[in-house]
């Protein structure tokens, strides 16, 4: 290895399927997106950005998302005020330990000696300059080839987190890291108890600080098919308007399992650091509750809300006044088209809801009545069978695709900002409260030239109202058909 100090990488796994947290979160509009506390500023996935920026000392950020989150990806590290590394885009979910993989392999060919930090992107970390202080801690443990582990100092028997087995000290390492003595998966609760009782057994934090080459290596020897496949699906990537996608075909032969199972449960050269930084997964409403800033009465509430002898509650409302009487306990998430009640034990649960709402075809699992887009976003309001309204919200520069329907026309009236409107072979400015009106079959285009937000209220009347009922001829933003539906 040289002498310099090797570049520190954070690597930040921003998949998710959106259920822990429904229904505030969605399929398409997963938990780190979210913007829970902080009034509204900071998602979980911008904090996480920020916990190891470039202006703390650390390489810009390799982030590796599926496809369908990559623009909210880019607009979180837009607000973060820094570029990425890279903005990896896996074709298929086959779990961390291909996707790390691919990362190691990423960071390797920038810096031979590379250091890789990997976070998901939706933990709390309450002490943030503590943890900064233990990344670099566990880099220069992981630059003697040692694979790292951050270990949470438990502060109950969790009977839903991984635990890790401290070990001996590591020579030359005494009292900052230690060798894994064992790995145990979800125990049961007098299991758990006796893990604390011990003082010799540490949650498994998700979070690792790795030598990518030495990861490469033990990838090698101990799981070859995930290396094989991230391998030849990153040297087979396409760069499409800034995001890097992996070849679809290489990387679906990757065996899909998890970076503890294919590598740090069975390599030797495991080791855990032990830290206490305040880390909450944030993995259900309960946990969210923990650490949520709350009343004398141990409630907290978002939006509008009256509590009347109500304690120990979760109270959410996007909309509606929500009201509370002789209650205790409780999860209550209100949304503009999904309600949850809940015990706030029983809140990880809700997986069972999600579920039961995909059985049943119903779309409240995947996507909010406020539809996002790279241009900004829709929102429907009113729904009927031949008539549809919704507000169109253009950001500045936000340019929709040239389209054409066959089903419906449209009338868009603009209630603020100036848009730029093409239909047909006519170009124009319309402007705040003037109106346009587009055929069935017209192709039409609209563009917010203006450097301030351009809102429209769309209405839209026809036999068919579905958003199949759209022909793209062009679209900047390079999206196939099934993503704009």
């Amino acid at each position: 290895m040289s002498q310099r100090p090797p570049s520190i990488y954070p690597v930040i796994l921003s998949g998710g399927s959106g259920t822990r947290l429904w229904p505030l979160s969605r399929a398409m509009h997963p938990k780190q997106f979210i913007r829970f506390f902080n009034g509204q500023g900071t998602s979980f996935l911008g904090a996480t950005l920020r916990r190891l920026a470039p202006d703390k000392g650390f390489a810009p950020p390799i982030l590796m998302c599926n496809n369908n989150h990559r623009f909210l990806v880019r607009q979180e590290l837009e607000t973060a005020g820094f570029e990425a590394h890279a903005i990896i885009l896996e074709p298929a979910a086959r779990n961390t330990a291909p996707a790390i993989a691919v990362a190691a392999l990423a960071a390797h060919e920038q810096d031979p000696d590379a250091i890789i930090v990997v976070m998901p992107s939706d933990h709390v970390i309450k002490h943030e300059s503590e943890f900064v202080d233990a990344v670099r801690r566990a880099a220069t443990v992981a630059a003697t080839g040692r694979l790292v582990l951050f270990g949470i100092k438990p502060t109950e028997p969790h009977t839903g987190y991984g635990y890790i087995h401290q070990g001996a000290s590591l020579p030359g390492l005494e009292g900052r890291a230690y060798a894994v003595a064992g790995f145990t998966e979800k125990p049961d609760r007098a299991t758990a108890k006796t893990y604390i009782e011990s003082g010799t057994y540490f949650w498994n934090s998700g979070i690792f600080v790795l030598h990518a080459a030495t990861l490469l290596d033990e990838l090698a020897k101990l799981a070859p098919e995930v290396l094989a496949a991230a391998r030849a699906a990153y040297t087979e990537r396409a760069e499409d308007i800034g995001f890097e996608r992996l070849a679809s075909t290489p990387f679906s032969r990757s065996p899909s399992i998890s970076i503890d199972y294919a590598v740090m449960e069975r390599t030797s050269r495991a080791a855990m650091l032990p830290i206490d930084v305040g880390w909450n997964d944030v993995g259900s409403w309960s946990s969210l509750w923990e650490i949520a800033p709350r009343d004398d009465n141990g409630n907290y509430a978002k939006g509008e809300a009256i509590l009347e002898d109500t304690r120990n509650c979760y109270v959410h409302s996007e909309r509606a006044l929500v009201s509370t009487i002789g209650v205790d306990n409780l999860v209550i998430v209100d949304t503009p088209d999904a309600l949850l009640v809940a015990d706030r034990s029983r809140a990880q649960d809700v997986s069972k809801v999600v579920e039961r709402l995909k059985l049943s075809n119903r779309k409240e699992h995947e996507q909010h009545l406020r539809n996002l887009r790279p241009w900004g976003y829709f929102e429907t309001l009113s729904l009927e069978p031949r008539f549809q309204v919704k507000l169109l919200h253009v950001k500045p520069g936000g340019k929709l695709s040239m389209q054409m329907h066959h089903h419906r026309s449209e009338h868009w009236i603009v209630v603020k900002g100036t848009a730029k409107v093409v239909i047909g072979d006519e170009e124009k400015l319309v402007r705040e409260n003037e109106s346009v009106y587009i055929f069935a079959t017209q192709w039409h285009r609209l563009e917010n030239p203006g450097k301030v937000p351009l809102e429209i209220i769309e209405v839209q009347i026809g036999s068919y109202l579905g958003e199949d009922d759209i022909i793209r001829s062009e679209d900047v933003y390079n999206r196939a058909a099934e993503e704009t539906r």
